[in-house]
């Protein structure tokens, strides 16, 4: 029998983490001394111990040494057990070593101030197709050919406009360090939009915007565009009327609907006028009806309309009207991240 401080040379643990295992009922001595308190071990308990500080040693938890223990008696089922707690550092020394990974790239952003946004190339593809019928057809514009990015915590938000409409959709992805905004051009723009499967990555700063995709890698500047606050264009839909329209229906009746020609700063166009019937219901408005009851009518210009409702979603769409002189306004049923306005025109 060896005394407790013996036990402690002997095996490796000290004497207060003999105490400690004593207490926990891992290794519980041979003999405790009634009067004194002082434990005693057997050569086969100092075994036990010099297996709990190797098993200590490398960050097993008290409950598998208690464990091992009890097994000393089978070595196979022992080794089972290291080999178990082996994979579990091998598992997490690997996570770390992605966390550092991480951590590192992270520290990097922030140096440079870029942004790093990573989410599906189909969510990605989604939303560029909700915004890019509304960006400009061409460059001579007050508004450059582009498409608006911003970040938000975890959330993606892209809008375009050429002042005669806007639309705008958000996404969720991973995005690592400061918050961005950046306007890319619509060259830039249709070729991330073309990739729809793997992963995009976007690295944005204020002076490079570069998008690495399962086709490869595109790069580009970001244009000297400050976007307009596009929130402050349209007020809460509960100010506004709000219809549920078939977005399949509504288009085959504007598609199939007479021609209304119009013209604007040397420009011709057909616009279609949408108004609120006696129950509720959207419909188009005959050029003869306009005078009867103005401010339940919205003109717009039909290939806008049009446009508008492709990119809108199948289904269902909730429009928003708000009389002649507000602008037009869709949005998805339920759903926040994205919504479109066309501008009225004079009917």
């Amino acid at each position: 029998m060896r005394g407790i401080g013996e036990a402690a040379r002997a095996s490796g643990l000290s004497v207060s983490a003999l105490r400690f295992y004593d207490g926990a009922g891992v290794l519980v001595p041979a003999e405790v001394d009634p009067a004194t308190g002082y434990r005693r071990y057997t050569d086969e308990q100092v075994r036990a111990a010099r297996l709990i500080a190797g098993l200590r040693r490398v960050g097993m938890p008290v409950a598998e040494i208690a464990r091992a223990v009890h097994d000393l008696g089978d070595p196979e089922a022992v080794r089972r057990r290291l080999d178990r707690h082996r994979h579990r550092l091998e598992d997490g020394l690997a996570d770390a070593k992605r966390e550092l990974l991480r951590v590192h790239a992270l520290l990097d952003l922030e140096e440079n101030l870029m942004t790093r946004i990573t989410l599906p190339a189909a969510a990605l593809a989604a939303t560029l197709d909700a915004v890019r019928f509304a960006a400009p057809a061409g460059t001579d514009g007050p508004v450059p050919a582009g498409v608006h990015a911003e970040t938000d915590g975890m959330t993606l938000t892209l809008v375009a406009t050429d002042r005669y409409r806007l639309a705008a959709a958000k996404a969720a992805a991973s995005i690592e360090g400061p918050p961005a905004r950046a306007f890319l051009p619509l060259t830039f723009v249709d070729q991330v939009r073309a990739v729809r499967t793997g992963q995009v990555t976007l690295d944005l700063t204020a002076e490079a915007a570069k998008a690495e995709t399962a086709d490869g890698v595109v790069e580009t500047k970001p244009l000297p565009f400050e976007f307009p606050d596009f929130r402050r264009l349209l007020p809460p839909g509960d100010q506004r009327k709000q219809i549920t329209v078939d977005t399949a229906v509504l288009r085959e009746a504007v598609a199939a609907a007479p021609a209304t020609m119009r013209e604007h700063e040397g420009t011709a166009y057909e616009i279609s006028v949408l108004g609120i019937d006696p129950a509720g219901s959207v419909r188009l408005v005959a050029e003869g009806e306009w005078a009867a009851d103005a401010a339940s009518h919205v003109a717009v210009r039909r290939e806008f309309l049009l446009e508008a409702l492709d990119a809108g979603a199948a289904g269902q769409l909730v429009l928003e009207l708000d009389g002649p002189i507000k602008p037009l306004a869709f949005r998805v049923p339920g759903d926040d991240s994205r919504f479109s306005i066309l501008m009225p025109v004079r009917h």
